[in-house]
């Protein structure tokens, strides 16, 4: 490195060298990520341009008046990371170190005389004149370098106030690494927790499409996050029956994803087939809103359908769920099933759910949805709504899983250039 003539020096004709050892530290200091490493750099490089006999540390963060602990010493053989290794770090009580540490102001001492028995008499042996540079944190000078030489008057004011601000934007420096490095700690702990969430919750959902003679089913699961609160579930019934489950817990994340697991274990721990929808919600809500829910003012909304192709009928309930769309391929009928609208689960213990039946066709299919498919926006804010669902069951195609495609294929090309703000599913039966 090149060191300016004097780098304090802050005539007009120095401004150049200036600049020039400023760029180089800087550059050097945004290689680094690890503030140790940071503090190594930054102490090198202030030791060629304004040298010293001495340095050292002070803390008080965690201590009263008048403790302290020394966090470096530049006479340590054996330097100690006060970030990682803070056990190590001496506490000394009261004397010179102390007053000039919890007197919050910089400091020159130009003939240094230390008493035997002050706490300090280690540290500034043999040193004549002092100059403590406080490190504030809150308005507080939380820590406090301290430059020692070992001739007296040899610190020169007119250079004072350009070391105080050059310490204290370091410092300020090497607590962002540091608060960088804690945040990054703690999101990836988080997303592993979400990760692991997210694991156990797929884990919960159907391995497969159920195959049940007459009807062709496809299913679209994304979360928006690592974990979400979008449910579906089969249930295959006795006479070639399908009951089919679509629910969407309140909030996001790791709380959605709890209730939803929650849900699916009162679902899969009842003894009895869910054959009837209104008595299984009924069912549902009882036990999440008595056990789970009251407590957090959470809730799921719900869908439960049970397909007959045998008696050709469509028997379904709701709780606060968006209602499905049903096509009659045959003659174009359009249907919203929504004829058994009742309070979502988990918020009226005593609710009782009722069910409608509608007739169901050969040819004829129904999309399930959550609110993300139907609430999401475009870059314009134009909400995506069920009208163009209806537009793609209109063209009856031979499948679930084209029909399926054929919805993700519109809501993509809607939705391109924006962020999931919310857990997507569809479920696609189509009687074959």
């Amino acid at each position: 490195m090149t060191v300016a003539p004097d780098f304090f020096e802050t005539e007009p004709r120095n401004w150049r060298a200036r600049l020039a050892v400023s760029v180089e530290v800087m550059r050097e200091l945004s290689r680094v990520t690890d503030p140790q490493e940071m503090y190594a750099i930054f102490a090198r490089r202030m030791a060629q341009l304004f040298p010293v006999s001495r340095h050292l540390t002070l803390s008080r963060r965690g201590l009263r008046h008048p403790d302290y602990r020394v966090a470096r010493f530049s006479m340590w053989k054996d330097p100690v990371n006060p970030w990682k290794e803070s056990h190590r770090l001496p506490v000394h009580h009261g004397g010179l170190l102390a007053e000039l540490l919890y007197g919050d102001q910089p400091r020159i001492i130009d003939n240094l005389v230390v008493d035997p028995d002050d706490p300090a008499a280690e540290y500034l042996a043999g040193q004549r004149s002092l100059l403590a540079v406080p490190h504030y944190d809150n308005g507080v000078s939380q820590n406090m370098l301290v430059l020692t030489r070992e001739d007296t008057e040899s610190f020169p004011r007119e250079r004072v106030a350009d070391l105080v601000l050059l310490s204290n934007l370091f410092t300020r420096a090497t607590q962002t690494v540091v608060l960088s490095q804690a945040v990054k700690e703690a999101y990836d702990g988080l997303d592993y927790e979400l990760r692991s969430i997210a694991e156990i919750q797929k884990s919960l959902l159907p391995a497969e499409k159920p195959k049940v003679p007459g009807l062709d089913v496809a299913v679209h699961y994304q979360t928006a996050k690592r974990a979400g609160g979008d449910y579906y579930d089969f249930f295959p019934l006795p006479n070639d029956r399908l009951g089919v489950l679509i629910a969407d817990a309140s909030g996001h994340g790791a709380p959605a994803a709890v209730l939803m697991a929650v849900a699916h274990s009162i679902a899969h721990t009842r003894v009895e087939h869910p054959q009837r929808p209104g008595e299984f919600l009924t069912y549902m809500n009882a036990h999440l809103t008595r056990r789970y829910t009251r407590p957090t003012g959470s809730f799921m909304t719900a869908f439960y359908a049970v397909f007959d192709p045998m008696n050709a009928t469509l028997s379904y309930a709701s709780a606060g769920h968006n209602p499905p769309r049903l096509l009659r391929c045959a003659d174009g009928f359009k249907l919203a099933l929504n004829r058994a609208q009742k309070l979502p689960l988990g918020i009226k213990p005593d609710e009782v759910y009722l069910e409608q039946t509608v007739p169901l066709l050969p040819g004829d299919q129904v999309v399930f949805f959550t609110d993300g498919v139907i609430e999401a926006v475009n870059t314009d804010g134009d909400v995506f709504g069920s009208a163009r669902i209806d537009e793609e069951l209109a063209t009856c195609l031979p499948t679930a899983a084209a029909l399926l495609r054929a919805i993700l294929a519109t809501h993509t090309l809607f939705t391109a250039g924006t962020t999931p703000a919310d857990d997507r599913t569809l479920v696609v039966v189509k009687r074959l």
